[in-house]
């Protein structure tokens, strides 16, 4: 089964996190041979900036992240990194960028 596009990830994640900044890296080329990646499943970092966060601990807003493509897991998304802030802890301020 295919990996999901950064595309079709983003779209998903959006619609569980209207209000969410979210970006994306496909870190599957860095573990080529791994054997999550032969069966072409993905690695993938998001860092998604959400006030559906606030007053949440981190294993629960990863599991509020998970619930969005855990259809996708483990045949098309192998893993997962997972950086779930809320607008005040955003390291910059600004955007979401990975």
């Amino acid at each position: 089964m295919r990996r999901p596009t950064l595309d079709e990830i983003r779209e998903r994640l959006a619609g569980a996190f209207p209000d969410a900044d979210i970006a994306l890296r496909d870190d599957s080329a860095l573990h080529a041979g791994h054997a999550g990646a032969a069966g072409g499943a993905g690695h993938f970092h998001v860092r998604i900036v959400s006030s559906r966060f606030d007053g949440l601990r981190t294993v629960l807003r990863h599991r509020l992240v998970y619930d969005a493509v855990h259809d996708w897991m483990p045949q098309r998304i192998h893993a997962l990194a997972i950086e779930a802030l809320t607008p005040t802890e955003r390291p910059d301020g600004s955007s979401a960028e990975a």
